[in-house]
């Protein structure tokens, strides 16, 4: 008799304590991070606002939440590495030497925060003189592969145009759209056959889903 009530209290006790683990593990955040070899970032419209054409380093300015968003990535273990259109050049709209200035500038501000950017890849054709350099072509991407031993295929591409993420997508990158600079007007208008991994309104959105999505 008294052995039975023993192995009662055993089972009871048992019970109880596999009712409180499944309680305390529900509430538990399961998270994880996508593991890229590099991550591209086009420049206007994602990383910093676009008015249009920027020309020289007074009208050129980040998202109030790109440093912070990129210093979460590269303390994540990321690094980057910018790919830009920038045919202002070829169109005489901006002096070579301002944009020269504009990217020092962002280099400058990615190492004081640490984080890693492999280089700053820009083609300057105009769109009607176009080379295999201009996004979408995957020239200034084969680039920086060649020039830092990257991955393409296990790289992520974020951008706010059609030509980012076309020319991720034909390289075999993830791709994120975000919403911000024409990023709205290419989610209307990108075709079916060229449609990004992600989808965000920012890159501060994007920043927290590749880090911690957490359910």
């Amino acid at each position: 008799m008294q052995a039975d009530i023993c192995h009662l209290l055993f089972w009871e006790l048992i019970i109880s304590l596999k009712v409180q683990f499944i309680f305390q593990t529900s509430r538990i955040k399961i998270c994880f991070m996508k593991d890229y070899d590099t991550i591209f970032l086009d420049r206007d419209g994602t990383i910093n606002p676009d008015p249009g054409y920027i020309s020289m380093l007074d009208d050129f300015q980040f998202f109030d939440f790109t440093i912070s968003s990129l210093k979460k990535l590269a303390d994540g273990g990321n690094r980057f590495c910018i790919v830009t259109n920038q045919s202002g050049v070829d169109r005489g709209l901006i002096e070579q030497r301002n944009l020269d200035e504009i990217h020092t500038f962002i280099q400058n501000e990615f190492q004081i925060n640490n984080i890693p950017l492999l280089g700053i890849y820009v083609c300057t054709d105009h769109p009607e003189q176009a080379t295999e350099r201009r996004k979408p072509g995957p020239g200034l991407f084969t680039e920086a592969a060649q020039d830092h031993n990257i991955n393409l295929k296990k790289s992520l591409m974020i951008g706010d145009s059609i030509a980012d993420i076309e020319g991720g997508n034909k390289l075999g990158m993830e791709t994120m759209l975000v919403l911000t600079g024409c990023g709205n007007q290419t989610k209307k208008t990108i075709p079916d056959e060229i449609q990004p991994t992600f989808v965000v309104s920012s890159l501060q959105e994007g920043a927290s889903i590749l880090l911690g999505e957490c359910r």
